[in-house]
């Protein structure tokens, strides 16, 4: 059994990617007394020092260079520093190497999006192909076996929303008919003309795919890119905003943990301009995450795209409004109809005063640090790869106030 299935201290992570989520990650554990170490590991090793150097701490929070795509060398820093998790922070396309390694180290594993998808080779918007998650999860009885836990798909969106879903069927409702996760804000970047507020990769990865629906008898099937358009209405003064369904975790994973639900999506508060950006890069072929050959350089046009445009990371100082993720449930209790939607909602100044993080990836951060405290303190235990709905849902909500995030919910019939 690996030292991640039999914890005797406190917590010791590799922090893989100390981008703008994987900073807030940092300064949110950082006050808690159970977190021993964080390795801020990055290719970037000037990033990785400006975060310690935030943090202030170089013996809580040494610095690494790494390279994700190469698996030994995630593999030798998590034995150089004996840690008992490593926590995936960086683009999903590292995910493969990144869970393998913790795999092979023999410890915990934890990411906030699953390995990647790929189309249907012949009807991609009506048909599956490989699915968010399938690789992860065809390894399964492999983790089981080796008593390993990996905890896949948590961060906001998936993972508190997963977590909400559980609540709500536990204890909201006798029989679901949807449960959609909704997420839109009324953010902006003050000064910039285009400056997406989270990874532009992982947005053109999650918008420009088929997104996925779940259906009780049809299974899971795909759509075209933005489609089913409605308003919705999202609380604490945001208000109503244009969300439509895009490739999202939550909907391979609910489904495989909360039973008779009769249908899952997922649906993102994009705006006209981000859409219509998007559709041009897709377009252009910008939005092509494998390497092309320029000038004897061989690059990505996605990473070109993510290089032209501001690190989120950096935008907090410019950025106003608000964000807000939740999860949205009809069904039925003792007979009758009703709604619920469970959220917190983010204010950027708020995020900016408390953690010096912007509220997207504060927001984003916040749910794996308290999945750590439930793991460490043997609150949350399982084997295998498991998604957030897979626990009690209860001791994390109740943490989620203590760390800045309330939540709230608003019912109706």
């Amino acid at each position: 059994m690996g030292r991640g299935a039999n914890r005797k201290d406190f917590m010791r992570v590799l922090l893989v990617g100390v981008g703008g989520v994987g900073e807030a990650i940092a300064a949110l554990a950082k006050p808690r007394e159970w977190m021993k170490l964080i390795v801020l590991a990055d290719y970037n090793i000037k990033r990785a020092e400006e975060v310690q150097k935030k943090l202030g701490d170089t013996e809580r929070f040494p610095i690494e260079a790494i390279d994700a795509s190469k698996q030994e060398s995630i593999e030798a820093l998590a034995k150089k520093y004996k840690v008992d998790l490593i926590m995936n922070a960086v683009d999903p396309v590292f995910n493969k190497q990144i869970f393998d390694a913790a795999y092979y180290v023999g410890v915990n594993y934890m990411d906030m999006a699953m390995t990647l998808s790929e189309p249907h080779p012949t009807d991609p918007f009506n048909k599956v192909g490989v699915k968010l998650g399938d690789y992860q999860f065809d390894k399964a009885k492999d983790w089981e076996k080796k008593g390993l836990l990996a905890l896949v798909g948590f961060g906001v969106e998936p993972g508190m929303a997963d977590v909400f879903a559980r609540y709500a069927a536990d204890h909201l409702f006798d029989e679901i008919d949807e449960i959609g996760v909704r997420d839109g804000g009324d953010l902006y970047v003050e000064g910039l003309e285009f400056a997406p507020t989270f990874s532009i990769w992982t947005t053109i990865e999650e918008c420009l795919n088929p997104p996925v629906v779940y259906e009780e008898g049809k299974g899971w099937f795909t759509t075209a890119p933005f489609s089913e358009p409605e308003m919705f209405d999202f609380p604490e003064g945001i208000g109503k905003v244009e969300v439509v369904n895009v490739e999202h975790e939550e909907v391979l994973l609910v489904p495989r943990g909360i039973k008779n639900v009769k249908r899952v999506t997922f649906k993102y508060g994009l705006g006209d301009e981000f859409t219509d950006v998007l559709r041009t890069l897709h377009k252009l072929n910008l939005d092509n995450k494998e390497k092309i050959k320029v000038k004897g350089v061989e690059v990505s046009p996605r990473d070109v795209v993510a290089a032209c445009l501001p690190d989120p990371a950096h935008l907090g100082d410019k950025m106003h409004g608000k964000t807000c993720a939740g999860t949205w449930v009809k069904g039925t209790k003792d007979g009758k109809q009703k709604e619920a939607y469970l959220y917190p909602v983010a204010d950027n100044q708020e995020c900016m005063s408390k953690w010096g993080c912007q509220a997207v990836v504060a927001q984003t951060a916040f749910t794996p640090v308290i999945a750590m405290e439930l793991l460490e303190k043997g609150i949350w235990k399982g084997a295998g790869v498991l998604g957030p709905e897979a626990f009690d849902p209860i001791p994390f909500m109740e943490r989620m106030e203590g760390y800045g995030f309330p939540y709230g919910v608003r019912e109706s019939a």
